[in-house]
């Protein structure tokens, strides 16, 4: 990784939080882009509506891995309504940024993050969210850039 990643997307590339499965978990959240060949698997863990536990597996560049750790960290201990307002700028920002040609990792991140909401929700509701598709998600970040 170069220069122009901050020291913050350093810090979580290099020692990333919340690594690993959650066995049972409540929700799994699984969402690729067959682009770059970023994987992103999120796991969370839900009593009374929040999140109680999150852990990742990232399969990508130093900048996929960085969100997806950040993301967890955001979302920890979030009501299921907050983590949904989680947006990919949101994980862009807590890191100090990163650059645009890396600004889909993000998107990523919080599609990880609805993912595993909405397979939450299809299991304990019969409902699930209304997903945005990758392409509208990705034609998002690129349109930022």
């Amino acid at each position: 990784m170069n220069q122009s990643y901050s020291t913050k997307v350093m810090e979580h590339f290099a020692s990333p939080h919340n690594v690993g499965e959650i066995e049972n978990a409540d929700g799994i959240g699984k969402v690729g882009n067959p682009v770059c060949g970023d994987i992103m698997n999120m796991y969370i863990k839900v009593e009374n509506n929040v999140i109680v536990d999150v852990k990742f597996k990232t399969f990508g560049c130093g900048a996929a891995i960085a969100t997806s750790s950040m993301a967890t960290d955001l979302i920890k201990g979030k009501t299921l309504d907050e983590a949904l307002a989680l947006t990919n700028d949101a994980v862009a920002e807590a890191l100090g940024g990163l650059p645009k040609v890396k600004m889909h990792c993000s998107v990523l991140a919080e599609q990880a993050v609805r993912s595993a909401i909405d397979d939450y929700l299809r299991k304990t509701t019969g409902k699930g969210l209304q997903l945005k598709s990758d392409k509208d998600l990705h034609e998002h970040a690129l349109a930022e850039d």
